[in-house]
């Protein structure tokens, strides 16, 4: 799925129950995770659409180094010299994006939560098992990330991983959430803001807390790595979350 100009500016991309984010500006592009292996195809069709290629993108900022959110990575930097940022706790996980921390083990998640599979085996087709890591990220800091296009300001959201990190986009009134704010939780497959199963989070409470990190952007729309963006207003979607709690 495309949808160009979810929000001002922000071009999103749906693959395998999975995100991606092209932010525009006078500047380039900045992509916003990478999704999975096979989700190339998607993201140079959204390229065509808004009349721009590959060689426009001026970074790549990984939300978290989860295998979902690395995907295409290496191979776009790699191949087209597009630099990748994430937060330095982050880069183990980055060049070995299977080797995380969680609080519960994923692989009874199928057994309790049968609505997820369809989802899960899209991910797997999509070529989720078979991801390469990216070695040579640069660190994201809140001065590389407002250098990037679009000016993001970094908002530190960790809990799902330890260095996790969500994007405000003050002018654009939307923040990029990555999982620290997931509307489809890929686990459960339950609908609706909340936090990501603690099959695929290293810290739940400190991942509930930082919903309050992105409570105090105010954005007026969220964008979350998996389910569809929400309109409704940051402040809706936390409240939601924290109801929900962990699963």
């Amino acid at each position: 799925m495309i949808r160009t100009d979810i929000a001002p500016g922000i071009h999103y991309l749906e693959h395998a129950r999975t995100n991606v984010y092209l932010v525009e500006d006078d500047d380039g592009l900045l992509l916003v995770d990478t999704g999975l292996p096979r989700s190339k195809g998607l993201l140079l069709a959204v390229l065509t659409r808004i009349g721009r290629t590959v060689q426009d993108i001026r970074g790549i900022v990984l939300t978290h180094g989860h295998f979902d959110h690395v995907g295409t990575a290496e191979h776009l930097r790699s191949r087209y010299g597009i630099p990748v940022h994430c937060h330095p706790d982050d880069a183990r996980i980055a060049a070995h994006p299977y080797s995380y921390d969680r609080e519960r083990s994923p692989f009874l998640y199928p057994l309790r939560y049968p609505r997820a599979v369809p989802g899960l085996l899209r991910m797997t087709a999509a070529g989720a098992v078979a991801v390469r890591g990216v070695q040579d990220t640069l660190p994201l800091t809140p001065g590389t990330a407002a250098a990037l296009p679009g000016s993001p300001v970094l908002v530190p959201t960790p809990g799902h991983t330890k260095g996790h990190c969500a994007l405000y986009f003050p002018d654009r009134d939307a923040v990029i959430s990555g999982d620290a704010l997931v509307t489809l939780d890929p686990y459960t497959g339950h609908p609706g803001p909340q936090v990501v199963a603690r099959a695929a989070t290293a810290d739940m409470q400190a991942a509930l807390g930082s919903l309050e990190a992105l409570r105090s952007t105010g954005a007026g729309t969220v964008l979350p790595g998996h389910g569809f963006p929400w309109f409704a207003g940051v402040e809706s979607a936390v409240a939601q979350a924290i109801e929900v709690g962990g699963h």
